[in-house]
């Protein structure tokens, strides 16, 4: 498989267990942890005249190129040999890209002039855990794929 296709399947696995555990995380916490429904909000805030339908596909489509732009990153590394794609390496690439996420979603909602009424506090914290699940998956999904091609290339 070729690194933009490791990539798109990477960036798609770990963003769908990333959201889940976002849900997850909202249904535990009672607050809405959603990467989607804020990316919504910002979007219907900024162009309210858009329908609900390209509102909520410019958000979905936002949170995925995200989780594909880290999986880039993620793939060039391990592609590279920077880093062996192990569970502990996947856990601290999730941490750097905590900070990272912390730090772009802070500047987001900074530099909008409407930003949602939330719990900044939390939802900066859960970035964190977010980002972590969505790097090991995002490992465990390239381990498979490179045994997949491995096991193809006999």
């Amino acid at each position: 498989m070729d690194q933009l296709s490791k990539s798109l399947l990477t960036g798609f696995m770990g963003t769908n267990a990333m959201t889940v555990s976002s849900d997850l995380m909202s249904k535990i916490m009672g607050e809405n942890f959603r990467e989607p429904a804020h990316l919504e909000t910002l979007i219907k805030r900024l162009f309210p005249h858009w329908s609900c339908h390209a509102k909520r596909i410019s958000a979905w489509g936002a949170h995925y190129a995200m989780g594909f732009i880290f999986a880039a990153i993620y793939v060039e590394l391990w592609q590279t040999k920077k880093i062996e794609h192990s569970l502990k390496n996947g856990m601290l690439l999730g941490l750097v890209s905590g900070v990272l996420g912390y730090l772009i979603w802070k500047g987001t909602f900074k530099a909008h002039p409407l930003p949602p009424w939330i719990n900044y506090k939390h939802y900066y914290l859960q970035r964190i855990p977010a980002h972590i699940i969505f790097a090991v998956i995002a490992t465990l999904t390239y381990r498979l794929i490179e045994l997949n091609d491995r096991h193809n290339s006999k």
